[in-house]
């Protein structure tokens, strides 16, 4: 019998760990070289992580919701073929209405218990989709969730305690009182503080008025620690300059048919933006930096972030690697294809990794202006607002007149540690001028 590792992969230089959400092979079960094994999850994005042999699962070593560090054997397969296997400490994903029943004779639901935590502790509690699966088919909200007891890791809610818990309260023993209707106290719910991290005082909260409680999926969660640790990390500094895009915004208007006919893609400004800013990026390199304690890392490779929101409302940055070695074409096929990737939620890990500067449009969503937060361990992120059409003097040599001009206001927020208001003003206003000048009789 021939055992083949499969290994946590490697999942960007900034991630040391990864959760297991749902295994969708289990011991016995066939699987082909690439074929899709598990779903995880990072703090950045979920994946799929493909078998690297084709085979039989041998054995799985951890269970969904696990945290698993990278580089760690998460389970094996026998190449040869064969189905001797060996016992799984994952738990089967249906749901038996008998196991629930029987629950409550066998596991005692045991009171929460409230332990000593950190104060700074802003850790996510992670659900399998298990435990979801339970929650969803006994009616069992968020709020209530939240404060089952868990066994498990780090006090995650496993399967037996979920179990137990419904059992326990088709039995009235549980003294769990949580409840998720509009304009009603709240018991034991745990408040928040503006750190982000959890209370441990259990005071009721009372809502006044019609209100409509919504739980925090998971990535919003992380995505408000980022935020919160962001502010914590980096003094923020926020200039404005105004520009004048209407060579650009013509151009990109006669050009766009012929564009997409030729290379298959809609060109938006997106590129174009980001074109600007990495060639001024050459003349800054400070603004493509990260600081290491009392060092300055100031990065070669250009890698631009580009914020994208998602359907779900929530946000994520795919990076362009290497932006600065593509031309406009490139640019626009790695703009459009990570666009169409975080859409449709197949973003790899590698995808949202080692970016050096961020842009984001707000002007996508109407905003003519934005103070955006640095996505760290970056020091500035660059925000686009609306373009609008608006009356301008306009300077000639004949003298001044009034013109109908395309204006869009941008900004960057810079980390005030490494940057000073001269430099990210200089670089701000450099980005400005390239766009003002754009040449209307290029070619893409």
């Amino acid at each position: 019998m021939s055992l083949v590792d499969l290994i946590m992969p490697k999942l960007g230089e900034s991630i040391m760990e990864a959760t297991i959400l749902k295994w969708h092979k289990q011991p016995g079960d066939k699987v082909a070289m690439d074929e899709s094994v598990l779903d995880i999850a990072t703090d950045k994005v979920d994946s799929e992580v493909p078998s690297t042999s084709a085979g039989v699962i041998h054995e799985i070593l951890f269970k969904e919701n696990d945290i698993v560090p990278i580089g760690t054997v998460i389970a094996r397969i026998n190449s040869s073929g064969t189905t001797t296997i060996s016992p799984t400490p994952v738990a089967t994903s249906k749901i038996d209405t008998k196991e629930i029943v029987n629950a409550a004779e066998t596991i005692p639901f045991q009171p929460a218990v409230v332990k000593e935590t950190n104060k700074n502790d802003s850790s996510v509690r992670f659900y399998s989709p298990l435990v979801l699966n339970i929650a969803q088919s006994e009616g069992i909200g968020m709020s209530e969730l939240e404060n089952i007891p868990g066994t498990g890791q780090e006090g995650r809610v496993s399967k037996k305690d979920i179990l137990a818990y419904v059992a326990a309260k088709k039995s009235g023993t549980t003294n769990i009182n949580v409840n998720e209707t509009p304009a009603v106290n709240i018991q034991s719910i745990p408040t928040t503080n503006n750190t982000g991290s959890s209370n441990e005082s259990s005071a009721a909260v009372q809502y006044q008025g019609n209100v409509e409680i919504i739980e925090m999926d998971r990535m919003r969660k992380l995505i408000a620690k980022h935020m919160v640790d962001s502010k914590k990390t980096s003094p923020h500094v926020t200039s404005f300059a105004e520009c004048d895009v209407t060579n650009l915004v013509l151009w990109r208007e006669k050009v766009k048919k012929e564009f997409e006919k030729r290379e298959g893609e809609k060109i938006t400004f997106t590129p174009l933006f980001i074109e600007a800013i990495v060639k001024n990026l050459k003349k800054y390199p400070l603004l493509s930096s990260s600081l290491d304690g009392d060092r300055i890392i100031v990065k070669k490779d250009l890698n631009i972030g580009m914020a994208t929101a998602l359907p779900s409302g929530n946000l994520i940055v795919p990076v362009i690697k290497n932006a600065d070695q593509l031309n406009l074409v490139g640019l626009t096929k790695q703009v459009n294809g990570l666009a169409r990737a975080a859409r449709n939620n197949k973003l790899k890990p590698d995808d949202t990794v080692g970016g050096t500067f961020t842009l984001t449009n707000v002007g996508t969503f109407g905003s003519i202006m934005g103070t955006p937060i640095i996505n760290q361990p970056q020091v500035a992120i660059m925000a686009v607002g609306a373009i609008k059409k608006r009356p301008m003097v306009i300077e000639t040599p004949q003298g001044d007149t009034i013109g109908i001009r395309h204006m869009m206001y941008i900004s960057m927020s810079y980390d005030h540690r490494i940057i000073d208001g001269a430099l990210g003003s200089s670089f701000l206003n450099a980005v400005s001028k390239e766009l003002e000048n754009f040449d209307s009789n290029r070619t893409f």
